[in-house]
């Protein structure tokens, strides 16, 4: 399989880290947002009650908090969260705050999945989610009016309705926790947040913009707009990931500028003694090469941080880390140091492994004996 490139890689990278830092986008066109009357629920199948806690629920009471989470049995994320749901229920119970899982399967599906075992809880998982309402509605009217409404694309996703019956935060529910207890405790800032989802979509659309700029190789426009960003954005973190795209797309444009090199020098000295990240970054920087960007020193100076710790990498991955210092020698036209690495490489692999590390060492041999020939 062909390797990502640096820059594959980052827009993963981005893609999942700002899957992670942000709610569910909810776009421009969408009819239900944070601050919006909640719609009223008409579930068909309530299956769990929370012990006799709760009653089935239509219309929301004012003064009362409900979640509504939307998941399936299929989903693994979803089954994950399900322990998490059963927390919070059990610990805002006497606050009330009603959980309600909503399911778009029918019952029976649903029945045979609660009768099912979790083997690390060592209960089903009707024991799991027995503190909160877990229902299904197979006529998907309460996914409508909140999930398609919301233009939300993935489950699990929850909706915490407030005290006035208006969503207060959309969101994973293993990030509920926090948003859940201030609007609790009347301390939650419903604006705020609206105006920050607000700007990390903005954020997210941009990014995809960008994306597609670098996937058509206009590396240039798409440098420009990630500068822009940069310059917009207030959060840490997501500015840090922006000037790693950065870095990344520069590198692939074959713009080696002091800057970059400097940028990176700390990234490797940050990584010093990890042989996971180092050979992931020297991975990245060999795929940007073939491709046809440019890495300068960078391969080098990655092979100085990594080869001394090579042996230190779990038995099943040095092969490989190997094979990466040997593509970094090359990329720095150490031919000689190549083949030493590559030799190391084919003698630490399995019988799976040995054929395709075999295959590159081959091909360092002529370049090797081409070398000779010219001098």
């Amino acid at each position: 399989m062909k390797p990502l490139s640096l820059k594959s890689s980052l827009l993963l990278t981005a893609t999942c880290v700002f899957a992670t830092l942000m709610p569910s986008p909810v776009k421009a066109d969408a009819t239900l947002g944070i601050g919006s009357p909640a719609p009223a629920i008409d579930v068909e199948h309530w299956l769990q009650d929370g012990k006799g806690f709760f009653k089935p629920v239509t219309k929301f009471e004012k003064g009362k908090v409900y979640v509504i989470e939307f998941w399936a049995t299929w989903c693994g994320p979803c089954v994950m969260s399900m322990p998490h749901l059963a927390e919070l229920q059990n610990q805002f119970r006497g606050q009330n705050v009603q959980i309600i899982s909503v399911s778009d399967e029918e019952v029976e599906e649903v029945k045979e999945f609660l009768a099912r075992e979790n083997e690390e809880l060592k209960q089903t998982f009707e024991q799991i989610t027995s503190a909160y309402c877990l229902t299904t509605d197979p006529d998907r009217s309460v996914y409508k009016d909140y999930m398609d409404a919301a233009k939300q694309q993935g489950i699990p996703t929850s909706f915490i309705v407030g005290k006035d019956a208006h969503v207060e935060w959309i969101g994973h529910p293993m990030e509920m926790e926090e948003p859940l207890q201030k609007v609790v405790n009347d301390a939650w800032d419903r604006e705020a947040f609206k105006k920050a989802m607000e700007a990390k979509q903005q954020l997210e659309a941009a990014i995809e913009q960008i994306s597609k700029l670098a996937g058509a190789g206009k590396f240039d426009d798409a440098i420009k707009l990630v500068e822009k960003q940069i310059t917009l954005t207030d959060d840490p973190s997501l500015i840090g990931n922006l000037k790693d795209f950065r870095a990344s797309l520069m590198l692939s444009a074959g713009h080696v500028t002091d800057e970059v090199v400097q940028y990176y020098r700390e990234r490797l000295a940050d990584m010093k003694g990890n042989w996971m990240s180092l050979g992931q970054f020297g991975y990245s920087l060999t795929a940007v090469v073939q491709q046809g960007g440019k890495v300068g020193p960078l391969a080098a100076e990655a092979v100085a941080a990594l080869a001394p710790i090579a042996d230190k990498a779990d038995p099943e991955a040095q092969p490989l880390v190997y094979h990466i210092l040997a593509q970094l020698s090359k990329v720095d036209n150490k031919l000689d140091e190549a083949i030493a690495f590559q030799q190391k490489s084919v003698e630490l692999s399995d019988d799976r492994q040995k054929k395709r590390m075999q295959l590159f060492l081959d091909e360092l041999t002529p370049d090797k004996e081409s070398e000779n020939d010219e001098k």
